[in-house]
């Protein structure tokens, strides 16, 4: 591989064209190395040519703001502590990161499917698939959420071959572990300004414990991510891009080769709303990442060791842990009988 890293700017994220994948050898090269590059070094980046229209970018977002334009009760009607599955939604202040209250409410959504009840013996990480819950006043946020969900999925497979391919992998090595089963996760986000105590945590510092993130954000600002110097960098928006971020399963599968990267998101000022839709590409539950077979490996560095956050050999244990800590009330309500999150 040709190395085209040279001294880290800050001022933005590595740009990466995903359609230079369709334009000829050459210019599918050079996309290899800057997609190498950033996966490597950052393992953050800025996504265009990845085939989303503005169009559907559209319906997805006035669905979206007319969702928290509803009146409280009907958003309330939908609380997640309703949802042993952890779907619906979320009041400002009820999820946590690093213990402390994430100032924001969200949507969250995956694919719909009928409930699974963990029988004797199953994985308890089974109470994550389920149905999800949807506003009776808004049935077009059912349709464009969906939708949503379906068309990233495809730009993320595509990604996810490209990135494998860029570092000398097989792009298939882990399509056995998505396919129809596949587990994604969709958050419909809203900052709505600073704390009243002034703390401005509007997500703690973490990493994403999937494979790749794709976050649609709006020009208001506030991602932040923990770049080579150690620092929280701002992520300044970039309109028609997606910023993507590798998750935990693609950096143990590499032996540290491939970066995941703390992140978080600072508060907007005052009254300001801040909206986001991280979609999160993750494999079915019961998926187990095998180490990737690629030129490079005998180079890795070796996994970051987090003894707060041990990774599991199935993807459903690592969910299901995260899930348990974010969300305690939904913990307590219909999971008191399992183990606390390591």
């Amino acid at each position: 591989m040709t190395n085209v890293s040279t001294t880290p700017s800050y001022q933005q994220l590595p740009i990466i064209d995903l359609s230079a994948a369709d334009r000829g050898p050459e210019a599918r090269a050079l996309l290899h190395a800057q997609l190498h590059s950033a996966a490597h070094d950052v393992g953050f980046f800025q996504l265009v040519g990845h085939g989303v229209t503005d169009e559907e970018t559209r319906r997805l977002l006035t669905a979206m703001r007319r969702f928290f334009a509803l009146p409280a009760e009907q958003r309330l009607a939908l609380d997640n502590v309703n949802s042993p599955h952890f779907r619906g939604y979320t009041r400002t202040g009820d999820e946590q990161t690093g213990g402390r209250q994430d100032w924001r409410d969200q949507l969250d959504i995956g694919a719909e499917r009928p409930a699974r009840i963990p029988a004797a013996g199953e994985p308890a990480y089974w109470w994550l698939q389920g149905p999800n819950q949807w506003p009776d006043a808004l049935p077009e946020l059912r349709t464009a959420a969906l939708t949503w969900v379906e068309r990233l999925s495809g730009v993320a497979g595509k990604l996810l071959h490209e990135l494998l391919a860029s570092i000398g992998a097989r792009p298939d090595f882990y399509d056995h572990v998505f396919g129809e089963h596949a587990h994604p996760h969709l958050k419909l986000v809203r900052y709505p300004g600073s704390a009243a105590d002034g703390a401005d945590q509007g997500v703690g510092a973490h990493k994403d414990y999937g494979f790749l993130t794709l976050l649609l954000q709006d020009q208001v600002g506030g991602l932040q991510v923990q770049r080579e110097d150690g620092l929280f960098h701002d992520v300044p928006p970039l309109p028609g891009a997606f910023v993507v971020n590798l998750g935990e399963l693609l950096e143990v599968a590499t032996d540290g080769y491939l970066l995941a990267t703390n992140h978080r998101v600072v508060s907007p000022p005052g009254a300001t709303e801040r909206f986001s839709v991280p979609f999160f590409y993750n494999p079915r539950l019961d998926a187990r990442v095998e180490p990737l077979v690629f030129p490079y490996a005998s180079t890795a560095p070796g996994v970051t060791d987090d003894p707060a956050n041990p990774l599991f050999a199935e993807y459903g244990y690592n969910e299901l842990k995260g899930k348990l800590r974010a969300h305690p009330p939904v913990a307590e309500r219909h999971h008191a009988e399992l183990p606390a999150p390591a």
